[in-house]
C-alpha cells in the first residue's frame, strides 16, 4: 500500500466550498468488478459480464447529463469509475447521487462501479493549474487503459464523452480503448434503441433552449438566490431561516408554508411555519426543495385562507378572509433542491392552437397540484395530448417564469386503470420492476416434486414448538403475507406461557445478498386499493416466510412466562424455532369465536375434514386460546393506557372488486375486538425486543420514536369540542387519552370518532432512529406510551424488521454463526438507512391514500346523481369555513368540502320539506357554526357536528387526478333502512380498557399494601429503612440538601 496526499474541494450542505488535504492510500489489489479478470482480482457478488463486444466508461459529463439513458437495461457492461460518481455527489447533489447508487447495485443493470483512485496504477494526481474537469476526464481515461491493460486486450473499452477536445486527442493514443461522443455511441452500437435516442434528442434540445434563453433573456422575472456563502453565515446568525418549503395543495398558486429547521430558529422564538404567500415569495423553489427564508416585516404578515378552495390556477386575492396574522417571509436561496420524476399532461389541441411560432416549447401541467408548469422542448406534443408523460426539470432561471425541463417517457393513457397506477407510483417515486434473475437465484427451489422441507441442522439449532404448542394466526380474509403467529397454553405450575412467533426471514434472506440490496431500496411492500407490491419474491412473502396452516416454518419467537391472575410478567426468552401454524384465521372468523358463535366453524378450513368429536375438543381448545389471548391483551393496554396511550381514529376503506376488478362497493373498516387483541401482542413484542436491542446495542439499535406534537396543531381539536362542552386536555399524552374518553355524545358516536380523527391529525409521524444518534429520552413513544419501542412483527413487508432481527439475533443468539456482528450496521450507517426508510414510509402511505382516493372516483363516477341511491349518504360537518363546511361522510370514509355559496355568488337555502337550492343571499361564518341568509327566505344554519345529508359526485380533471365533490341536499340527517356500518356491535373498547384498568389499579393497591405490610414487618423485627434501600434514602437526603429555601427563611 502507498501513501500519498489528495487536496479535496468539498462542498458542505449549503454548497460551500472547503479546502481539505486528506491521506491517501492507493493499494494493487483494488477489484476490477469482472467476470472476465484473470488476475486473481477479489471478487464481490456483482459482477460485469465477460460475453460482450465491450466495456462502456462514460466521462462525468456524460454520468450527469444522461444517467437517465445509461439507465436502460439494454446498455450492458457500463463502469462507472469514482471519479465521475463523486462528480455527480459534488455537482448534482445527494438525491442524483443516491439513484447512481442505487443503479449500480441493481443486479438487473449490468454495471458497476470501479474505484480508480485507490488503484495504484490508475490513480492520477492532478497537476498544478489543470481545471478540475480537464483532470477528472484525464483520470477516467487513464483507469479505461489500466482497465483494456488489465484484461490483456481480450475486452475493447469505449469511453464516451462530450469534451471535443478529449476524443482528438485521445481517440486514437491507445490501441483498443476507443473514445467518442456519446450521440456517436448510440448511433453506432444502439441505432435501435428508440426510445434512447429520443431521450438523448430531449436532453440536448432542452439544453440548447435553456442556453438560447439566457442569452436572449436580460428581464428578471424573480430576484437572484443569495450566494451560499452569505446563506450560511445568514442561518448563523439568525437573519435567514432554514426549512422544508410545503406547498398547499389546495391553494398552490398562493400559499406555501416552511416547516422550521436548525437552531437558529429558536433566537426568533418562532413555534409556527412560516407562510410563503405567492409564486413571486417562493424565488423558484419547489415544494419539497430545503430553502432558507427571510421574515417580512410583521406588518407585511398575513394569515392562512379561512374560505374553501378548488385550486385556482392564478392568484386571487379580492374578497379573500383570512385567519390571524402568521409569519411571512420569502425565499432568498435554496439550500438543497429536491427534484424528482413529475407526471405531466401536454395542453389540449384547444390550447396548443395557441403557442403559435413557438409550438415546440410546450408549457406541460404536472398531476401534482403543488408543481409549477414545466416549459419543455419537443415535436410530439400533439401525438401526447391524450397521455400521462414523465419530464424532469432541469433548471429554472431567474428570467423565466416556469422552469426547464425534457420528456423521458409516456406512461399510459389518461383515465386508464393502469396509467393512473403507474402515475401514482412515480409521483411517490417508487419503483416496482420484476425481480432480476440474480435475485431469484438465490430463492429455495420449490417445485411440488421437490417440496421445501426442515433442514437437520436448523432442527438441531432451534427450539421445536410442532408438537408443545397451539399456534394460529389472524389476519384479514385472503391474506397471503402471514407474517406473525400466536400461541397461549397453561404451564405445569399454574402460570400462562405467551408466544409470538414471527417468520425467520433473516434465514433466507443473507445481509448484502441480492435480494437483501432489493428490499433495503424498496424498504417496504406498497399496499395499493387493488394489488400490493412485496418487498420480497413471492416464494418467500407468500410461502417459504409466510406463516400458513399446517406447514413446517422457520421462526424468531418471544414468549412470556405470565402470573396467572395478573398476568404479570415473570420471565421472557428470545428463541430461533420451528414451529407449525394449526390454523390461519381471518378477523371475523376469530372475533365470531369470541363471541361465542361456534357456527362461523364451517368457514374455518382446518376444522373441515375432521370428525365431530375431534372437531368439537379442536373448537374449545381454539375458543379457550382466543378468548385467553383477548383477556391478555385487555390488561397489556390497560396498563398503557394508564401511561397515556392512545386511542386514535383513522378513516381506512376496503375496495371490495368482483372477479374483474370492477367495484362493487367501498367499506370502512370495522373495528373489532380481536383487531385490537392482535394488536397489543404485537405491541408487546415490539417493546421487548427493543429493550432487549437496545441494551445490547445501546448505539446502533434501530428503534422507533414517536415525537410529541406541537401544542398549536391541537386548537382546531379544542375548538370543536369546546362547541360540544368538551374540555380536551393536551398537555399530555395521558391527559389527551383521558379527555377523549370523557368526550363522548350519548346520542351521537360519531363526535368522539371525529375528535379522535382530529387529534391523529394533529400528529407528529413516528420515525425509525438509531440509538447512536438520539439522546435517550427522545426514544419515547406518544401514541404508545413506552419508553422504546421498535418494529419486529413484519419482516415479510417492513425492511426495518429484517434489521431489527439481525440485532436481536446477534444480541441473543451468540453460539449461531449466521447472526454475526459483522452483518451488524454502524451508527452512521443506521442513521442514513432509517431517514431512507423513513421516507419510503411515507411514500408508501401517499400511494395506498391516493389509490383510495383513485378507486372511490371510479366508484361513483358511472353512477347517476339523480336514480342511483348509493350516490346519497348522511354525513356529519366537522369544520366550518367562509364559504362552506368540510363533511365526512361515515358509510364510505370520505372526507371533503361542502360549499355553501358557489362561483355565481348564490348560497344555500333550505325548503320547507328539507330540500337544498341556489338562491341570492350573504354567509355569516361563526367559530362553531355558519349562517346562509338568503334574501327572501328564512336564514339557515349549520351547526359543528350537525348532520346532513349529501350527493357525492366526481369532478373529473384531464390535468390532475379526479376528486370528490360532496353537495348539501337537505339539512337533515339521511335515514337510511340499513343498519349503519358505522355503529359497532361490539363492546366500546374504552369501556371495556376502563373495566379492566379499575381491576388492575385494584390490583396493584392490594399488592402495594401488602408490599407495605411486609416492610412494616421487617421493620419491627429488624429495625431496618422503610424505604426500597438505603442508596434511596441518602438520595432523598441529597435533594434535601439542595433545595433552595431562602424564600421560606425570608432572607
Amino acid at each position: 500500500m502507498q501513501r500519498t496526499e489528495k487536496v479535496l474541494q468539498l462542498r458542505g450542505l449549503l454548497g460551500r466550498s472547503v479546502r481539505v488535504v486528506r491521506e491517501h492510500y492507493l493499494r494493487p489489489d483494488v477489484p476490477c468488478g469482472s467476470a472476465l479478470c484473470r488476475a486473481d482480482c477479489p471478487r464481490g457478488e456483482k459482477l460485469l459480464s465477460d460475453d460482450l463486444t465491450h466495456y462502456v466508461v462514460p466521462d462525468w459529463k456524460v454520468v450527469q447529463d444522461y444517467l437517465e439513458i445509461l439507465e436502460f437495461l439494454e446498455l450492458r457492461g457500463i463502469v462507472f469509475m469514482q471519479t465521475a460518481c463523486q462528480a455527480m455527489q459534488h455537482q448534482r447533489g445527494r438525491r442524483q447521487y443516491n439513484k447512481l447508487r442505487n443503479l449500480v447495485r441493481d443486479a438487473r443493470h449490468d454495471c458497476i462501479m470501479f474505484f480508480n483512485e485507490f488503484q495504484l496504477l490508475s490513480y492520477l494526481p492532478r497537476e498544478r493549474g489543470e481545471s478540475l474537469e480537464k483532470w477528472q476526464t484525464r483520470s477516467i481515461y487513464n483507469a479505461s487503459v489500466w482497465y483494456y491493460n488489465h484484461f490483456a486486450g481480450q475486452m475493447p473499452i469505449v469511453m464516451v464523452t462530450d469534451d471535443e477536445d478529449s476524443i482528438q486527442q485521445l481517440g486514437s493514443e491507445t490501441e483498443g480503448v476507443f473514445v467518442i461522443s456519446f450521440k456517436n455511441y448510440l448511433d453506432n452500437f444502439w441505432p435501435d434503441l428508440k426510445a434512447a435516442h429520443e431521450l438523448f434528442e430531449s436532453i440536448v434540445h432542452s439544453r440548447r433552449e435553456r442556453e438560447n434563453e439566457s442569452q436572449e433573456n436580460h428581464g428578471r422575472e424573480y430576484p437572484e438566490h443569495v450566494p451560499v456563502e452569505m446563506l450560511e453565515a445568514g442561518i448563523k446568525s439568525g437573519r435567514y431561516i432554514q426549512g422544508v418549503l410545503n406547498v398547499n395543495k389546495h391553494r398552490a398558486q398562493v400559499e406555501a408554508f416552511v416547516r422550521l429547521q436548525g437552531a437558529s430558529n429558536k433566537e426568533k422564538d418562532l413555534k409556527n411555519d412560516v407562510l410563503i404567500y405567492g409564486t413571486k415569495a417562493r424565488n423558484r423553489a419547489i415544494h419539497g426543495d430545503v430553502v432558507a427564508v427571510e421574515l417580512l416585516p410583521k406588518s407585511e404578515w398575513k394569515g392562512r385562507t379561512a374560505a374553501l378552495c378548488e385550486n385556482e390556477t392564478e392568484e386571487k386575492t379580492s374578497g379573500e378572509v383570512y385567519g390571524e396574522p402568521m409569519p411571512t417571509g420569502k425565499v432568498v436561496g435554496i439550500i438543497q433542491k429536491n427534484w424528482r420524476d413529475y407526471v405531466v399532461t401536454f395542453p389540449s389541441k384547444e390550447e396548443s392552437q395557441s403557442h403559435g411560432k413557438n409550438a415546440q416549447k410546450v408549457l406541460v401541467t404536472p398531476w401534482d397540484y403543488r408543481i409549477p408548469k414545466i416549459r419543455i422542448s419537443t415535436q410530439q406534443a400533439e401525438a401526447l395530448q391524450d397521455f400521462r408523460v414523465i419530464v424532469r426539470i432541469d433548471s429554472w432561471e431567474s428570467t423565466s417564469v416556469y422552469p426547464n425541463g425534457h420528456f423521458v417517457r409516456v406512461l399510459g393513457r389518461i383515465g386508464d386503470l393502469e396509467g393512473e397506477i403507474q402515475t401514482i407510483l412515480v409521483e411517490n417515486s417508487i419503483s416496482v420492476s420484476p425481480f432480476s434473475e440474480a435475485q431469484m437465484c438465490e430463492m429455495p427451489v420449490v417445485i411440488p416434486e421437490k417440496p421445501w422441507k426442515v433442514a437437520p441442522e436448523e432442527e438441531l439449532k432451534r427450539v421445536d414448538l410442532r408438537d408443545t404448542h397451539l399456534v394460529f394466526s389472524i389476519d384479514p380474509k385472503g391474506c397471503e403475507d402471514v407474517d406473525d403467529a400466536l400461541s397461549i397454553r397453561t404451564l405445569p405450575n399454574g402460570n400462562l406461557e405467551l408466544g409470538v412467533h414471527i417468520a425467520d426471514v433473516t434465514h433466507f434472506v443473507a445481509a448484502n445478498s441480492y435480494t437483501d440490496i432489493e428490499a433495503r431500496a424498496r424498504a417496504t411492500t406498497y399496499y395499493l386499493a387493488d394489488r400490493r407490491y412485496d418487498m420480497l419474491p413471492a416464494v418467500l412473502s407468500a410461502n417459504l416466510c409466510s406463516l400458513l396452516g399446517n406447514v413446517d416454518r422457520y421462526a424468531v419467537s418471544v414468549i412470556w412466562e405470565l402470573e396467572k391472575t395478573s398476568y404479570e410478567i415473570k420471565e421472557v426468552w428470545y428463541h430461533r424455532t420451528i414451529i407449525r401454524s394449526s390454523y390461519k384465521l381471518f378477523y371475523e372468523a376469530a372475533q365470531a369465536l369470541l363471541d361465542g358463535d361456534l357456527t362461523v366453524a364451517d368457514e374455518i378450513l382446518e376444522l373441515k375434514d375432521m370428525g365431530e368429536d375431534t372437531r368439537k375438543q379442536k373448537l374449545d381448545e381454539l375458543t379457550w386460546a382466543i378468548g385467553k389471548l383477548t383477556d391478555v391483551a385487555r390488561h397489556i393496554r390497560a396498563k398503557r393506557d394508564s401511561c397515556g396511550a392512545l386511542e386514535l381514529e383513522g378513516v381506512e376503506v376496503r375496495v371490495l372488486l368482483d372477479d374483474k376488478k370492477n367495484i362493487d362497493d367501498l367499506i370502512p373498516r370495522q373495528p373489532l375486538e380481536v383487531h385490537e387483541t392482535i394488536a397489543e401482542c404485537m405491541i408487546l413484542a415490539n417493546h421487548w425486543v427493543a429493550k432487549k436491542i437496545w441494551e445490547t446495542f445501546p448505539h446502533q439499535a434501530l428503534l422507533r420514536q414517536h415525537p410529541p406534537p406541537r401544542q398549536e396543531f391541537f386548537s382546531e381539536l379544542r375548538e370543536c369540542a369546546g362547541t360540544k362542552g368538551f374540555f380536551i386536555d393536551t398537555r399530555s399524552n395521558k391527559a389527551l387519552a383521558d379527555s377523549l374518553d370523557k368526550a363522548v355524545d350519548p346520542s351521537d358516536p360519531l363526535v368522539n370518532r371525529l375528535l379522535r380523527s382530529m387529534a391523529t391529525q394533529a400528529m407528529s409521524n413516528a420515525l425509525y432512529f438509531s440509538t447512536g444518534s438520539c439522546p435517550k429520552e427522545e426514544f419515547f413513544h406518544y401514541g404508545l406510551a413506552l419508553d422504546k419501542y421498535t418494529h419486529f412483527t413484519s419482516p415479510i413487508r417492513r425492511y426495518a424488521d429484517i434489521i431489527v432481527h439481525r440485532l436481536l439475533l446477534v444480541a441473543t443468539l451468540k453460539g449461531d454463526k449466521s447472526g454475526t456482528k459483522e452483518n451488524l450496521l454502524s451508527n452512521k450507517e443506521l442513521e442514513e438507512l432509517c431517514r431512507h426508510i423513513n421516507n419510503r414510509n411515507r411514500a408508501a402511505q401517499h400511494a395506498q391514500k391516493q389509490s383510495t382516493e383513485l378507486f372511490q372516483c371510479m366508484y361513483f363516477r358511472d353512477k347517476s346523481l339523480d336514480g342511483d341511491e348509493q350516490c346519497t349518504a348522511d354525513g356529519i360537518i366537522y369544520s366550518i369555513r367562509t364559504n362552506g363546511v368540510l363533511v365526512f361522510v361515515p358509510r364510505y370514509g370520505i372526507k371533503g368540502a361542502a360549499y355553501l355559496k358557489n362561483k355565481e355568488g348564490l348560497v344555500l337555502s333550505c325548503q320547507a320539506d328539507g330540500s337544498c337550492k341556489w338562491k341570492p343571499g350573504c354567509l355569516q361564518r361563526f367559530p362553531s357554526k355558519i349562517i346562509s341568509a338568503p334574501t327572501a327566505e328564512d336564514s339557515v344554519t349549520l351547526n359543528l357536528f350537525d348532520h346532513v345529508a349529501v350527493k357525492i359526485s366526481v369532478q373529473s380533471s384531464r390535468c390532475h387526478t379526479d376528486r370528490i365533490q360532496l353537495h348539501i341536499t337537505s339539512c337533515k340527517p339521511y335515514k337510511t333502512p340499513e343498519l349503519e356500518l358505522s355503529q359497532s356491535p361490539h363492546i366500546s373498547r374504552t369501556d371495556l380498557v376502563r373495566e379492566v384498568t379499575k381491576t388492575v389499579e385494584e390490583a396493584q393497591l392490594a399488592h402495594d399494601k401488602a408490599k407495605t405490610k411486609r416492610i412494616e414487618e421487617e421493620y419491627e423485627e429488624y429495625r431496618q429503612t422503610q424505604g426500597v434501600s438505603l442508596y434511596h434514602l441518602l438520595e432523598e437526603i441529597k435533594e434535601l440538601a439542595l433545595l433552595d429555601v431562602s424564600a421560606d427563611s425570608g432572607a
